[in-house]
């Protein structure tokens, strides 16, 4: 599949990258209409990483699971279950992310949380439930200083030549912070500057859990190089390095 995307904001995204912050404690009012309107207006404005991929998203007022966090609204990211969904979750949930950070909200991916409620059937018609996100007004501090993340350096996630972009997907959001990708960036050419992408395998304890996380949070690292690029194009390159102890994911061309 190859995929090419301009993507726009309605705010300054390298400065929201660079201070937005996981929320965990949340104002526990609900948010009025007009705010919640925008929310719906911004989830219209989606752009997929793979427009074929069917997907839906939901708001609710409750979820359930294991380290499960108290807030007044959620969003559902329901999707068919095919080559690249989980990528393309995650790239349209951290546009989400990064619009609630830019808009004062604050949000929270919950990989292991799940509809409550009526809300908790797996499957809405052929889409099944994927992941969840918790958002609303934040209870403490929206932003935080450069200084505060709590990141690898780019040299263990990354090798080849310099692209700024990295350090946008080193300051990204990853499930339990274990910031599971690796890329290996190549200088422009003929055919413009590559950042080849993989997913880190997860040992045997952690498969079961981590490999789907892993494949979302690949997409939520692309949506940060995607904000930051002036043209993002995402394809399988058949002449892309391998790379020990990971999976290839595609190809960043710009």
């Amino acid at each position: 599949m190859t995929s090419s995307i301009q993507m726009r904001f309605p705010f300054r995204m390298n400065e929201i990258i660079r201070k937005r912050k996981s929320i965990r404690k949340f104002n526990p009012a609900k948010l009025d209409a007009e705010t919640l309107e925008k929310v719906a207006a911004q989830i219209a404005a989606l752009v997929p990483l793979y427009p074929n991929i069917r997907y839906s998203i939901e708001i609710a007022e409750k979820t359930k699971g294991f380290f499960n966090i108290k807030a007044p609204h959620y969003l559902l990211f329901y999707s068919e279950e095919t080559e690249g969904f989980l990528e393309n979750i995650g790239f349209i949930g951290q546009q989400m992310d990064l619009f609630f950070s830019g808009s004062g909200l604050g949000s929270c991916w919950l990989g292991a949380s799940k509809p409550a409620g009526e809300e908790a059937r797996r499957k809405k018609g052929e889409l099944s439930f994927v992941i969840c996100m918790a958002f609303g007004k934040p209870a403490g501090a929206l932003h935080r200083e450069l200084g505060e993340f709590k990141r690898k350096a780019l040299g263990d996630i990354s090798e080849g030549c310099a692209d700024a972009r990295l350090e946008a997907v080193r300051l990204a959001p990853s499930g339990v912070n274990a910031q599971n990708w690796y890329f290996i960036a190549e200088a422009g050419g003929a055919s413009g500057a590559k950042i080849h992408c993989f997913c880190k395998k997860p040992g045997v304890l952690l498969r079961a859990i981590m490999s789907k996380l892993s494949r979302i949070d690949m997409g939520i690292a692309l949506c940060h190089i995607a904000a930051e690029s002036k043209d993002f194009r995402f394809l399988k390159d058949a002449n892309a390095p391998a790379r020990k102890g990971c999976v290839y994911i595609g190809t960043v061309t710009s």
